[in-house]
């Protein structure tokens, strides 16, 4: 496809000179020449081709002059167009207005054909720089575009509405997930296990960004429909795993951890699937590290047999998960946040509401981080047993 000039002077000698120097560019396809007589002429037949790359215009010219037309060029905003100012040698104070309006580059009369047509080229290979820069912006600000689609999908998939402790019958649930990019690759959920129970899931997908977002929703919508259908921890761990592991890359995996928390009794059973143990917080202010009791993380071992085990909560005791973006954020020294300041923290927030300690810890974190970049998904669970007026132990 040719390249379109658009010559605009008012002496019609130079459109011959043009097309005879430029006889092999145009017999070859190279280029198409445009010619116009005046800065009004060049305006109009640039509002009709809009893909001219290059203007050659005289600064002396009838009805609008050349220092005008550049004007009217940049009101076109057309980035990629360039121009080139024709004027008489010595007019330097025409030439540096000429400049300070836009024009890439001049050539003085008696023009030189030769160094017209170095010139041209240089002027169209600094054309095809900003068009290729101007084409690699749209190709971001589309795949921005997409990524902030996927962002409200995904945030979409989590739980936004956290009923209160009376509606779930003494529990008291809330979470959050901060993700690295557009997309992440943690996940949180809860749903209800027939009338008295509640299942709850944290889990951490392998890498980052889109292919991580993709296996999270997998995993989210395969952890709650095995949930729902009252199977033991164990066994719901067990049962994504074999699916995850049919279906993923060799080299990606979820940890997960998933709950099962009895709001008669005070009971939770769980599974860990290589997560991060989550801490109990008694009221008293005591935090401990859940046994890790599970196995791999899920996609690893196809037929791998996972384990639950049991705790028993207590009127005021909380069950705080969280995925590494908490203990592994990095302060300027890089030093981690680590497992003790968050266990120091947990201790001070003991009977908070679990929205509080939630909030409260990512708070903590975003402050001991001090503006470093984030580089892993951040996401924090607490489930708080209200209790319903009776000690479940007793």
């Amino acid at each position: 496809m040719s390249v379109k000039i658009l010559v605009v002077d008012d002496e019609p000698d130079l459109e011959q000179l043009i097309r005879q120097k430029f006889r092999r560019n145009i017999r070859d396809n190279e280029f198409e020449f445009l010619f116009a007589r005046s800065g009004a002429d060049a305006v109009a037949k640039l509002e009709v081709e809009r893909d001219v790359e290059l203007v050659l215009t005289d600064i002396n010219m009838p009805e609008m002059d050349g220092l005008t037309l550049l004007g009217k060029i940049d009101e076109l905003n057309a980035k990629a167009l360039k121009s080139v100012v024709v004027s008489a040698y010595g007019d330097m104070e025409n030439i540096r207005v000429a400049m300070n309006r836009g024009a890439f580059d001049f050539v003085t009369k008696p023009i030189n054909l030769d160094d017209l047509e170095k010139t041209i080229y240089k002027a169209l290979r600094e054309s095809s720089i900003i068009k290729e820069a101007l084409h690699t912006r749209d190709q971001l600000v589309a795949i921005q575009q997409e990524l902030n689609v996927a962002t409200e999908i995904q945030m979409s998939m989590l739980p936004r509405a956290f009923p209160s402790a009376e509606e779930r019958r003494g529990v008291d649930i809330f979470a959050t997930m901060k993700p690295a990019k557009e997309v992440g690759g943690d996940l949180y959920d809860f749903f209800a296990v027939g009338e008295h129970r509640i299942g709850f899931v944290i889990g951490d997908v392998s890498g980052k960004g889109v292919p991580a977002a993709l296996l999270m929703g997998i995993s989210r919508t395969l952890m709650r429909g095995s949930g729902r259908q009252g199977l033991a921890a164990h066994d719901c761990v067990t049962a994504v795993n074999r699916v995850i592991s049919e279906e993923i890359l060799p080299s990606m995996f979820v940890t997960v951890f998933y709950g099962i928390f009895d709001a008669r009794t005070g009971e939770l059973e769980y599974c860990s699937g290589g997560h991060n143990p989550p801490y109990l917080v008694r009221e008293n202010g005591t935090v401990e590290a859940l046994s890790e009791a599970g196995g791999v993380p899920v996609g690893v071992v196809s037929d791998f047999k996972y384990s639950s085990a049991r705790v028993q909560l207590r009127a005021n005791d909380t069950v705080v998960l969280y995925t590494d973006g908490v203990t592994e954020a990095t302060d300027v020294n890089e030093e981690e946040f680590g497992e003790k300041r968050l266990e120091d923290l947990l201790a001070r927030l003991k009977t908070r509401p679990a929205q509080a300690i939630v909030e409260e810890t990512m708070a903590a974190v975003n402050e001991f981080a001090k503006g470093v970049p984030q580089r892993d998904d951040i996401t924090c669970l607490a489930l708080r047993f209200v209790g319903n007026g009776a000690n479940p132990t007793e």
